[in-house]
């Protein structure tokens, strides 16, 4: 059996959530559906797109991600549905093509506009809740074997939008990288790599900071900062029992750099 998971900028504390998953119920009750989040900041598409790179490597073949943050609802904007291989595992993406895809399109394998209103809730959606007629329809058809060339007309993976994120960059026994997220502990997390770290101590500059590496939360006093590798291979710049991004002053974008001793 399949499943559905959810993310969206809604929140709890109104139906909208609630609407969706009735309307999955409908299609495919006999299919989980998991809340990934529903606390995505509102229109926050790059807080999307790193919450669901991270998160899909969890989840089981046949997994379908269903993603509204959704700022250009009832606008010209595609609304498509993805295949992607996740660690060799096929999944699907149901989405508006706004760049929360971004971070898996180098994995994906097919994609389609969703033009077929067959698999719609209604054949004229609200022009402001495509998450109730368009995406969550189409999500529990997919869950319940629909095809995927049969959802709409084939895109090309290329034609997606992709968000004008920073690569990290070699520097001399080091790299520069930003700050491509922040977490609700106010943990700031950069776009480098464990891969790339030396087999000995190193240090991260923020700001005027130099922050040097940790193991462990737990390996500096509280309040103290330090730099470390985070559950999901990104290094990470966090305060013991604090917050990062208000004692540096840190948001999406910031500049850091990551560099280590030359051994002679």
């Amino acid at each position: 059996m399949s499943l559905i998971t959810l993310m969206t900028d809604f929140g709890t504390c109104n139906v909208y959530v609630g609407v969706m998953k009735g309307v999955i119920a409908q299609i495919a009750p006999q299919v989980p559906t998991i809340d990934l989040t529903h606390a995505v900041p509102p229109q926050d598409i790059v807080t999307a797109r790193f919450n669901l790179m991270s998160s899909c490597p969890y989840f089981p073949e046949g997994t379908v991600h269903c993603v509204v943050v959704d700022p250009g609802v009832g606008t010209a904007r595609r609304a498509v549905a993805v295949t992607a291989q996740i660690q060799g595992q096929t999944q699907y993406f149901v989405a508006p093509d706004n760049g929360v895809l971004d971070g898996i399109l180098t994995e994906a394998r097919q994609a389609v506009s969703l033009t077929c209103a067959d698999y719609w809730r209604v054949p004229m959606p609200s022009q402001t809740f495509h998450g109730r007629d368009v995406f969550a329809p189409v999500a529990a058809h997919l869950a319940i074997g629909a095809e995927l060339a049969r959802l709409g007309k084939a895109v090309l993976i290329e034609s997606l939008v992709r968000l004008q994120t920073e690569d990290a960059i070699a520097i001399p026994n080091g790299y520069r990288g930003c700050i491509q997220y922040i977490d609700g502990f106010g943990n700031a997390i950069t776009n480098l790599g464990a891969e790339i770290l030396p087999s000995g101590p190193w240090q991260i500059q923020a700001g005027e900071q130099s922050i040097v590496s940790r193991a462990t939360y737990g390996e500096t006093a509280t309040g103290a900062l330090l730099a470390l590798v985070s559950s999901d291979g990104w290094v990470e710049i966090a305060v013991n029992r604090g917050s990062a991004a208000d004692c540096l002053n840190l948001q999406v974008g910031s500049p850091v750099t990551l560099t280590w001793e030359t051994s002679n």
